[in-house]
């Protein structure tokens, strides 16, 4: 059985400098109508950047939304009209400083589906050279280098939260570990 939902009203209720926020009426399979709050975000990209030692870049950062300092994978939001993967080597650079002689697709996700129309393009970038930092006006973090197999345990251990991080590092090991350039253990 194939599950949809029928658009019959929207109306946009907030346009913002990232999102905006429509409330719309859907009509459901069964004939019922509910109200379906969407914020539309213009999706972004998602790094994991992996040494030659088996280290992930990881970039720290105080998140508003969530009161604390988080630990990710760089990241960023696309342009209208920009290209994922040069967004990627754009926000890779900027972000940690680093530059990657080899980029390979991890896919997209939607890291939020229930309310949020946003895909992020994840990419895995090896072969590494370090660079200078070049940081928007306002974007204060820094970089941390950790171990691939230590970043798991702080997953596993829910020490990162961050969705795209989890989905983006275990995507990542799964292809090294299929690759072979890096010894398969169990999570």
């Amino acid at each position: 059985m194939s599950f949809y939902e029928k658009q019959l009203e929207s109306e946009k209720v907030y346009n913002g400098l990232i999102v905006d926020v429509r409330m719309d009426i859907a009509e459901l399979q069964n004939g019922r109508r509910v109200r379906r709050e969407v914020v539309e975000h213009p999706g972004g990209v998602c790094i994991v950047a992996v040494t030659n030692d088996n280290k992930v870049l990881l970039v720290k950062q105080y998140r508003y939304t969530m009161g604390e300092e988080l630990l990710e994978i760089p990241a960023g939001k696309l342009e209208k009209g920009e290209d994922p993967f040069e967004c990627a080597v754009r926000e890779l650079s900027e972000e940690t400083g680093y530059t990657a002689d080899t980029w390979i697709s991890l896919d997209m996700i939607y890291p939020s589906a229930g309310v949020y129309k946003e895909i992020l393009y994840q990419y895995l970038a090896l072969d590494l050279q370090p660079g200078k930092m070049h940081l928007d006006e306002n974007e204060l973090l820094s970089v941390e280098e950790i171990d691939i197999d230590e970043v798991i345990a702080k997953i596993m251990a829910n020490e990162l939260r961050d969705a795209k991080t989890i989905i983006g590092v275990l995507k990542a090991k799964n292809y090294l570990m299929s690759c072979g350039k890096i010894a398969s253990e169990a999570y």
